[in-house]
């Protein structure tokens, strides 16, 4: 009993303590002037994307590789098929946000350069660093484009005072970025107003978070080994799950304020920081060996699920129920499939 609390508990306060260091942080960057769309692409990313990178650090540490990849990739399989799957139970979920494709295209790549450093097991410093270095390069171009969309926001407000129809609407595009980009910040809940409490929630975040992977890579291993599975199948599917659960609490609230558009977006995003920021993070501390399991299966799911994700952004799918159903399900069988080889090996 006492391991589950753990896990539970630690899980829990993973989850507070990467809520609590959002807001205290995006409070602060609002007080230095930092423009939203930057916040969102650096700060709200990184600490939603918290969760991962401690228990995957932690548990590179302590010795346990299995956690420390398959929570990464049962992270990404999850926010693929969980976290689009289950907005689009509760309402259609529109797949044609502004840059999605090219940033879908360029998850893509970098899944198929993670898959290509886990042949050389392990994964080292280097790769580490070539990893750190393609997030750098992610950040650069969002900000860019980020930049230049609002220039064209600003150009159309001029140019549609003068008429009165909108002249440059042709794709939908300006739209959706600007529903992008005034609605970026709206899944950060109670950001508080005065400096003090902001650094406060910081510190409290930022000393909660290692407490809760110490705690939840202590109950998961514990349980592993109660429940006759690998540790693997443990981060594949109860922890990849636990820290999954910030991305799907956001995307379900943009779907209920109807920025649906936004729901593809911070999938993608957390998927590309996951690989580059976590896994680079802590390849470059302590060396990462790769499960022979995630390699013979689940690393060819989460390509299977980058590949989809990838077609929905190009195609601009909507998600209806049917859609939702058909992934929630794909999850669910992907579980059983991991427990069931789990207990062979």
């Amino acid at each position: 009993m006492l391991d589950y609390i753990s896990l539970i508990g630690g899980l829990t306060i993973l989850l507070v303590a990467g809520d609590v260091l959002v807001r205290g942080s995006v409070a602060v960057a609002q007080r230095l002037g930092i423009p939203s769309l930057v916040i969102g692409l650096t700060i709200v990313a990184f600490g939603t994307s918290a969760p991962e990178l401690v228990i995957s650090l932690r548990a590179a540490l302590d010795g346990a590789p299995g956690i420390a990849v398959g929570n990464v990739v049962g992270s990404n399989i999850a926010n693929v098929l969980l976290v689009m799957g289950v907005p689009a139970l509760l309402a259609s979920t529109s797949c044609r946000q502004s840059g999605a494709t090219r940033n879908a295209v360029f998850l893509t790549v970098v899944t198929i350069i993670f898959i290509t450093m886990c042949t050389f097991d392990p994964l080292g410093r280097p790769m580490g660093i070539a990893l750190l270095s393609l997030l750098a390069l992610f950040l650069y171009n969002s900000v860019h484009e980020m930049r230049k969309a609002r220039k064209h926001r600003k150009i159309a407000a001029g140019l549609a005072a003068c008429a009165p129809e909108p002249c440059c609407d042709s794709d939908n595009e300006l739209s959706i970025s600007a529903v992008d980009t005034e609605g970026f910040l709206e899944e950060v809940e109670s950001i508080p107003d005065g400096l003090p409490l902001a650094v406060f929630l910081m510190i409290v975040g930022l000393i909660s978070l290692p407490v809760g992977g110490h705690l939840a890579i202590e109950g998961a291993v514990a349980i592993a080994r109660q429940w006759g599975v690998t540790e693997t199948a443990i981060g594949l599917t109860v922890i990849a799950l636990g820290t999954s659960l910030p991305e799907l609490a956001t995307t379900v609230m943009a779907v209920k304020r109807n920025h649906s558009a936004v729901a593809l977006g911070n999938v993608i995003g957390s998927n590309v920081f996951n690989l580059l920021a976590i896994l680079g993070t802590t390849a470059v501390i302590v060396p990462i060996a790769i499960p022979p399991e995630i390699m013979e299966f689940d690393i060819w799911v989460m390509l299977a699920t980058t590949v989809l994700l990838m077609l929905l952004a190009i195609f601009r799918i909507t998600l209806g129920k049917p859609a939702g159903f058909a992934m929630v399900g794909g999850y669910f069988a992907y579980i059983f499939v991991v427990f069931a080889i789990a207990r062979t090996l």
